[in-house]
């Protein structure tokens, strides 16, 4: 008997045993081959015990993971190759960035006209990786110190696990020079490309104020969501993060009070929020469970969550400036470069729940992105997820942050709110 028929068994007999927890059958693109995840790629809520939504099972497995050691290996044979590039199968990689800058422009890569050619970062570890989030309890038990460190340096490791590669970035307001008769401001082009642009005049006045964001900012977004979907029923925005480098005030997260706080980094890494598994059960828990929903409350019983959740319904995530944004922009990959390729899954682990984020390898076709100097007035819209598997649509985009090599010395870096939702059909 396979991992996969084991565990599938085993999902069988919690059904019979009356285990609560929701496990999603794997439902993956067609002609997609199978991710790169653990337990056969299902979902760690088939591990689930006392309500626990598999994450003692995902931290056992993750401890498991770096008592192993093949990831340290891993780094150090990256750490330990001559200076220089490194040579992959995918072709030429760079440690440092100012590295892989140097080989473009040695090598004259060019970018189409309003685009850019840069280093973008990718792993190059293709193995599932396991993050504890910082709400996780483990951190504050002093009877886990031990794996607390341990999981604190494998945090730590997950960087040393990428490399640069060259990119080259397209304006995504040209995206009609590039594929005739299509509209960058068009459901058409989130259905063909997984990314889009929208517009909004906003009247939130103050975005470090996560009340006022959800008071004012998210019935805006929910309103564009279906201005911009004609055929869609309903728009849930479910959370935000605020990014901005610069901010001098409190930064403090906040769960308890729906508080994301500020970040001082920007996602310095190829990902995508969502997979197979964790579009349906991050959908699920919001409508049933109403978890982590900072938006409007969910009370949906079981069974009319399935009812909604049998038709078409997809995630969004929407990025809005609050000022020109100078450096460190927003890129976004189009689906039709990558979708016969698998995703590499990283499992976040909360206390009461397992997410699941996909990271990709390189490929030097990859299909990129940017806004360039996208304004305040401009939304830009990358699918993480769509329940359409037949290859009729693009499932999702991938994205990252970027440093604009042309961007002047003293750019000001991106200031901007990220809100995610669910939009039904």
């Amino acid at each position: 008997m396979s991992a996969y028929e084991a565990i599938e068994d085993r999902v069988a007999a919690d059904v019979e045993t009356g285990s609560s927890g929701y496990v999603p059958t794997l439902e993956r693109t067609a002609g997609q081959p199978p991710p790169i995840a653990a337990n056969g790629s299902l979902s760690y809520m088939s591990f689930e015990r006392d309500g626990d939504a598999g994450t003692a099972a995902a931290i056992e497995a993750a401890l498991d993971q770096i008592a192993e050691g093949h990831a340290q290996a891993f780094i150090e044979k990256i750490e330990n190759a001559p200076p220089g590039p490194i040579e992959t199968k995918w072709g030429l990689g760079f440690r440092e960035y100012e590295e892989c800058l140097e080989y473009i422009r040695a090598n004259d890569i060019e970018a189409p006209e309003g685009g850019l050619a840069l280093p973008l970062r990718y792993t190059v570890y293709e193995q599932p990786s396991y993050s504890i989030v910082p709400s996780n309890a483990l951190w504050r038990d002093p009877a886990r110190e031990a794996d607390a460190k341990a999981f604190r340096k494998a945090e730590e490791d997950l960087g040393r696990r990428n490399l640069y590669f060259p990119q080259v970035m397209r304006d995504a307001r040209r995206i009609g020079e590039y594929y005739p008769g299509l509209s960058v401001s068009s459901p058409e082009c989130m259905d063909r490309l997984g990314v889009s642009l929208a517009h909004l005049e906003s009247k939130c006045a103050n975005f470090y104020d996560s009340a006022e964001v959800e008071r004012v900012f998210y019935p805006e977004i929910e309103k564009l969501l279906l201005d911009f979907f004609p055929d869609a029923t309903d728009a849930l925005v479910y959370n935000h993060d605020v990014f901005d480098k610069d901010y001098q005030g409190d930064r403090t997260e906040d769960q308890e009070a729906k508080n994301p706080g500020v970040n001082a980094r920007y996602a310095n890494i190829v990902h995508n929020d969502l997979n197979d598994n964790s579009g349906r059960v991050r959908c699920r828990e919001l409508l049933t469970k109403n978890l982590r929903n900072f938006g409007r409350e969910q009370h949906y019983t079981e069974a009319e969550a399935d009812a909604k959740m049998s038709r078409r319904f997809m995630s969004i995530n929407l990025a809005k400036p609050m000022e020109t944004v100078g450096q460190f922009p927003f890129v976004l990959c189009a689906w039709p470069s990558f979708a016969d390729q698998p995703y590499i899954t990283n499992y976040r682990v909360y206390d009461d729940r397992v997410g699941e984020t996909t990271r990709f390898t390189y490929r030097p076709d990859h299909e990129w992105y940017w806004f360039p100097r996208q304004k305040p007035t401009e939304v830009s819209m990358l699918k993480c997820y769509d329940s359409v598997t037949d290859g009729s649509v693009s499932r999702w985009s991938f994205h990252t942050a970027c440093i604009d090599p042309t961007a002047p010395a003293d750019a000001p870096c991106r200031k901007n709110v990220v809100v995610r939702s669910y939009v039904f059909f």
